[in-house]
């Protein structure tokens, strides 16, 4: 990246920096605001991106001690861990066999896969809804991991399936001349290799079902079994909203994600760079 701003001319320096500038604005801008209205008394009184007028953290003590948010934090994360460790090895596997091996019927396997990216939640409400109240795991977590196991798979799959493309096949052959098996190839060869691009997944996937509330506003009504997103309908009634609650509850919500992020970034940079495979 250095010596590609090396090879630039000071004005496409310039565009370039000011662009990445204008994307940290855009990326970082509801996030600020969001956190400084969550730090005043009503929010609507003084609304946008301004400085509180006087400190309030009424919705974060609510939000830790009333509504007990690390209990939905348990939740979510049981869930969705659990859904991202089988969603990520049915993925991988499924990934290592089309993007290594060629059989009959392998442009229609990977084109169905794909068509799950354009498939929205909502054509699959009824379908969902009634099959999970056929298995009886409706309002368990359970019927959430079920559904977050099989979500995101267009994506995952795209990642995974162009790192597993891009490994030399030298080090199958040199493994099959060794006798190693298929399973032994993919568990102690392919699969470490290609770990950038499976936490990069995995990660994306965390984050999504983790912000995911569709599902999980649907398909589990135990308070006691709710995941994050739904603290958020704990503030608003149908006569009224606690903007100040909503607003911290949000800042509470996001910070894992963020963390989880700001922490695995490298493997997003490897992972995009193509790995680091040396033959």
């Amino acid at each position: 990246m250095k010596d590609q701003m090396n090879g630039l001319t000071k004005s496409g320096k310039i565009i370039i920096y000011l662009y990445m500038l204008f994307t940290c604005l855009v990326s970082v801008f509801p996030i600020l605001w969001i956190f400084l209205s969550s730090l005043k008394a009503d929010p609507m009184k003084n609304p946008g991106l301004s400085l509180p007028t006087e400190l309030s953290f009424d919705g974060y003590i609510k939000v830790f001690t009333e509504l007990h948010v690390l209990d939905y934090f348990w939740n979510s994360f049981k869930v969705v861990s659990i859904s991202v460790f089988i969603s990520i090895i049915m993925i991988s596997m499924s990934s290592y066999v089309i993007a290594r091996m060629e059989f009959r019927g392998k442009k229609l396997i990977t084109m169905m896969l794909y068509s799950t990216l354009f498939i929205p939640a909502t054509a699959m409400t009824f379908p969902v809804y009634r099959l999970v109240n056929v298995l009886g795991i409706y309002n368990t977590p359970l019927a959430l991991m079920f559904v977050y196991s099989c979500s995101g798979i267009a994506m995952s799959f795209f990642i995974i399936r162009n790192y597993f493309a891009i490994i030399p096949k030298d080090l199958e052959e040199a493994a099959e001349i060794d006798g190693a098996s298929y399973p032994q190839i993919f568990w102690k060869i392919m699969l470490p290799i290609a770990r950038p691009g499976i936490l990069t997944a995995a990660i994306l996937s965390f984050i999504n079902n983790w912000n995911e509330f569709y599902w999980a506003s649907m398909l589990v009504i135990n308070p006691k079994e709710l995941t994050v997103p739904a603290l958020l309908a704990q503030f608003t009634t149908d006569f009224n909203t606690n903007y100040n609650g909503l607003f911290s509850a949000i800042v509470v919500i996001i910070l894992p994600p963020i963390l989880l992020f700001t922490f695995a970034s490298k493997y997003f940079i490897e992972a995009l760079g193509g790995g680091a495979v040396k033959g």
